[in-house]
């Protein structure tokens, strides 16, 4: 009969040693797989927020362009409107007007555009540009908007066109 080998504690003890290191190894290995997918997996969740916020600003930027050319119609209208009110005769033409601009200022409304406050309110940088200056009627109007010659707009908070105002000196 063939005689069976037997091995001695160290010889196992090598080869216990080197499926620990083995083992190790693959655990190492491992960890560096999971991390690297976890990287990656960020990496892309960033590159899909990033993507869809570029979108969302390009279709507003886009939509921000199509209302600020709308504007010169908005003002076209509310000029048509104060020639039209002094007119007897032009009933008509004014509700035509009126309905034209109401529906335009509302179509607009609906996208976000809001008109920038100006009149008999402090001057302010921030939503208005000073045409010209002009000597205040009363000491209460020094530094405040007298007239605005420019109706200005936000869309989304953000300043479309400032307020083109008459400022009391």
């Amino acid at each position: 009969m063939a005689e069976k080998k037997k091995k001695g504690p160290s010889e196992l003890d090598s080869k216990l040693a080197e499926a620990v290191k083995a083992a190790e190894e693959a655990e190492a290995k491992a960890a560096a797989a999971k991390d690297d997918y976890l990287r990656l997996m960020a990496e892309f969740d960033t590159f899909r927020r990033r993507s869809a916020e570029e979108r969302l600003a390009l279709v507003s930027s886009a939509s921000a362009e199509t209302i600020k050319g709308l504007l010169p119609i908005l003002d076209d209208c509310e000029i048509a409107l104060s020639q039209l009110k002094d007119a007897a005769d032009a009933d008509p033409a004014k509700e035509g007007t009126l309905l034209i601009y109401n529906k335009l200022k509302n179509y607009l409304k609906s996208k976000g555009l809001e008109e920038i406050p100006a009149k008999d309110l402090p001057f302010d940088t921030e939503f208005h540009e000073a045409v010209t200056t002009f000597p205040a009627p009363s000491e209460d109007l020094k530094g405040k908007v007298i007239d605005v010659t420019q109706t200005g707009y936000t869309l989304g908070g953000k300043v479309l066109r400032y307020a083109k105002v008459i400022v009391g000196a």
